[in-house]
Parts: structure tokens; C-alpha cells; sequence
């Protein structure tokens, strides 16, 4: 089996191509040979390596800078989307694509479910939607996965902001009222692997799924969770302090509340994913 994996240098690409090593042909482009914002170099791609799975991993994910480069972030986020999903139709292939949850506002107090309306607050929300929404036009074989709150041991992440924050600063303010999700890439990777099997073994239940670890904290708590595994090896690290989102300003706003519901998933595909406690411990045990 060939796979194409768009964006090679990002968090989930990345653990993509660890999770599929020795199970498919993995082709992973970057910008420099599959420009998301050129549809053209996108089409002639696809057809010219003429995979059996199309992994969309790629996207404009730069949340504030989106507010003033919305046409950026709707050419890679939503328009790029969609004409994968043209040459996955053509071809008679499947597409993954993955999705956030900042399309949702944050107004609910529990856990969306993939029928809640949606309501970004800002671009790259607006953008990301778009892009579910022109898959959906196209139709066929695709699995929009709504993730949130991705990081990783590498590229740029709130995981890795912290840890070196904690260290160089003393003190240290952190938001508390936003709560979601803390997903590990690697988590997201073992999770697609799990439903390119299913795939493989018939499943065809397709559509949109939320795709996150389980259970939710806030920013501030992620942090205190960095913070504790720093102190646990003996490292220097920050006082940390909770303040509200109207004491940390940004050009994009961000839902309050963006915590996912996983059940569909579980009950359609069988998989659920470890909690956000646990994927960060072992995330960070392959720095040791």
C-alpha cells in the first residue's frame, strides 16, 4: 500500500511516519514539492504518485498571524482540502484530513459532539471549517478528524514553549479559563493507524469524527503537568501563576471551552484514545 502524507515536517506527519514504518509505503511531501497553496502542484502530486490513501497532515495552524493573513490560511485550510478530496475521488481512495476544535465557539459547558453546531470565533477556525465543508461537497471515501491542543517533541508547541519557559523564567502566567484537550501527536498517529486497519478490514463508516485524548484541563493545568515532570528530573522550574484570558490578550479569540466528545469514534471505529495525563508522560519518557 502507498500512503501520501502532505506537510513531512510536521508534529503529526511526523509521528505519522514512525507509526506506518514497515506497514506501508509511506510518501511524505513538504512544501518544497507539495505547496498546499498551489492547487495545480497539488493535483499533478496526487496524480503522479497515484496513492491508495491520502493523509492530509498539513495546514496553516498559525492561530493569530491568521487574522491578518486570512487568505493564507483559507488557501492551505480550506481551498487545498478540497481538491484533495477531488483527486482521492477521482483515484477511488480514501482521504484522512484533520480538523481542530477551535470550529466551535466554546459557549457549551460539556463535550461537543460532532453534530453540534458550529461557530469559529476567528480566522483559522472559519478556515479549518471551510475546509471540513469542502470535503463534505465533494463527497466519497473521507474521514474529517477534529482533533485539539496538539503537541509534540518537535516543530513549535505549547509543550515545548513551556518547557523552556519554566526553566528561564521565575515566575510564570498561564490561562486558566480555556479548557480542552492536550493531544499528543503520537497519540494521533497510533489512533490513524488504527483506522487505516479498520479500513483495511472493511470498516466503511465514514464521516466526521473527534479524534483527541481523553479528558480536559485547562492551559494553566497542561502547564502545572509540564511543570511537575520538570521537577521530577531535578530541573529548574517557574512559580506558576493562573490568570484569566482577558489578562492575556490575542488577536484571535479562543473558545473557553473546546473539549471533544470521543464516543462516536470508539462506538463506529473501536478506538479510544489513552488520557491527556498519560500520552504526556509518555511522550516525554522518549526524551529519556
Amino acid at each position: 500500500m502507498k500512503i501520501l502524507i502532505t506537510g513531512n515536517k510536521g508534529q503529526v506527519a511526523r509521528e505519522l511516519q514512525l507509526a506506518l514504518a514497515g506497514k506501508a509505503d509511506v510518501v511524505s511531501l513538504g512544501r518544497d514539492r507539495l505547496d498546499l497553496a498551489n492547487p495545480n502542484q497539488i493535483r499533478q502530486q496526487v496524480r503522479a504518485l497515484a496513492p491508495d490513501l491520502l493523509i492530509n497532515a498539513a495546514a496553516y495552524t498559525a492561530v493569530d498571524q491568521a487574522e491578518q493573513e486570512p487568505e493564507a490560511a483559507f488557501a492551505i485550510n480550506a481551498t487545498a482540502p478540497g481538491v484533495l478530496a477531488e483527486e482521492a475521488a477521482a483515484l477511488g481512495i480514501p482521504l484522512f484530513h484533520y480538523s481542530t476544535d477551535y470550529v466551535y465557539d466554546g459557549a457549551k459547558a460539556g463535550l461537543y459532539t460532532e453534530d453540534e453546531p458550529t461557530n469559529p470565533l476567528g480566522v483559522y477556525g472559519s478556515s479549518k471549517l471551510a475546509g471540513e465543508q469542502a470535503i463534505q461537497a465533494v463527497g466519497g471515501q473521507y474521514l474529517i478528524l477534529r482533533t485539539s491542543w496538539v503537541y509534540s517533541l518537535h516543530g513549535r508547541n505549547f509543550l515545548l514553549t513551556m518547557q523552556r519557559l519554566l526553566q528561564e523564567r521565575e515566575e510564570l502566567r498561564v490561562v486558566d479559563d480555556q479548557v480542552g484537550a492536550p493531544t499528543w501527536a503520537g497519540s494521533i498517529a497510533q489512533a490513524t493507524v488504527e483506522l487505516l486497519e479498520g479500513w483495511q478490514a472493511g470498516n466503511r463508516r465514514w464521516g466526521t469524527y473527534h479524534l483527541t485524548n481523553q479528558g480536559g484541563t485547562s492551559w494553566f493545568g497542561f502547564a502545572s503537568a509540564i511543570a511537575e515532570q520538570l521537577k521530577a528530573d531535578g530541573k529548574p522550574c517557574a512559580r506558576l501563576v493562573a490568570i484569566p484570558s482577558s489578562e492575556y490578550p490575542t488577536p484571535a479569540k479562543r473558545p473557553l471551552n473546546s473539549r471533544l466528545d470521543g464516543s462516536k469514534l470508539a462506538h463506529d471505529w473501536g478506538i479510544r484514545l489513552p488520557e491527556w495525563h498519560v500520552a504526556l508522560l509518555e511522550c516525554l519518557r522518549q526524551t529519556r
